[in-house]
């Protein structure tokens, strides 16, 4: 039986603070697979994120196929806003969400897993987080901070994390980041230059796939994934109609209409599961992709190939 196959693999998941997340499913399909599991959460999440397992809360979410619950590797603190301390501002290394957990940069989370695991010890690393402080403004209103802010943190992310990763991953490596329709399409409410990290973040992509396939024989390709229900995805379409003028707001958040919108027009008229995604990752991750490299794939039902509103 063609099955996929990661025991003995380990991999390092950035952006998992709780279980409603696509990098959640993410971690959970490499562990389906056999996986070892790491992952970065971002430290003003990372006491909530630690406490709900510890306490059993996340338990029905971890279960394995088997009957097991996923338990991580390691929990690391990861802000990918920085990729060294030195990047930090003063009164943010103060703050009592970032004071006690240590290095939470990406330099800082690179040397902690090579410290405690060695070089060449990564077979797997998803990029499964994204912001934009100004998201809920058009590109009109976003302003060049918040812009810069969104691809900073959305796309340069993982540049950052493939240059401090090349020599932890062994040969043969794979990364996957996610992106969204919006790189190539107008998706009105999608906004704070979310939909212009996400293009940067596609051609990153391929430069980093010649680059790292060339340097370090290691994969690299994105997953665009319909709209899933995430708790950053509720942040997506907020506006504020009173002070600018616009419409009321709808009855239903802008994340459900594009879920609705997106089932009823898609080939496959049924919304995205997170788990669709988690296990696409594991295929792109796995030996069963050796050939597949640059590329983005869709998870999205096919509703990317659709030209009419069905």
């Amino acid at each position: 039986m063609l099955a996929i196959d990661l025991s003995g693999k380990r991999a390092f998941v950035a952006g998992v603070a709780d279980d409603a997340g696509l990098g959640f499913a993410i971690a959970k399909s490499l562990a389906e697979a056999g996986a070892s599991v790491c992952v970065g959460t971002w430290p003003p999440a990372l006491g909530v994120f630690q406490t709900l397992l510890r306490r059993g809360k996340l338990d029905s979410s971890l279960r394995l196929a088997n009957g097991s619950l996923l338990t991580f590797e390691r929990i690391l603190p990861l802000d990918v806003e920085f990729d060294s301390l030195g990047d930090v501002p003063a009164e943010l290394r103060e703050n009592k969400r970032y004071r006690d957990v240590g290095d939470f940069t990406i330099d800082g989370c690179a040397a902690r897993l090579r410290e405690e695991f060695g070089e060449g010890s990564i077979d797997v690393v998803a990029h499964a987080l994204a912001n934009a402080p100004e998201v809920s403004r058009g590109l009109l209103d976003t302003s060049r901070r918040g812009y810069l802010a969104a691809v900073s943190v959305s796309a340069y992310s993982m540049v950052s994390l493939v240059q401090r990763f090349g020599t932890l991953m062994r040969p043969g490596g794979s990364y996957v980041s996610l992106t969204y329709l919006a790189s190539e399409r107008v998706v009105p409410g999608y906004g704070g230059g979310m939909s212009s990290a996400k293009a940067a973040l596609e051609s990153d992509m391929r430069v980093l796939a010649w680059e790292v396939g060339r340097r370090w024989g290691q994969r690299v390709n994105c997953i665009s994934s319909g709209p899933v229900a995430s708790r950053a995805a509720s942040a997506i379409g907020r506006t504020k109609p009173e002070a600018e003028g616009g419409p009321s707001p709808p009855e239903k958040p802008f994340i459900e209409q594009m879920i609705d919108y997106v089932a009823t027009s898609s080939p496959v008229p049924l919304p995205i599961a997170p788990r669709e995604v988690g296990d696409a990752a594991a295929f792109l991750c796995s030996p069963l992709a050796s050939g597949i490299t640059g590329s983005v794939v869709h998870v999205d039902h096919g509703y990317h190939a659709m030209g009419k509103w069905a």
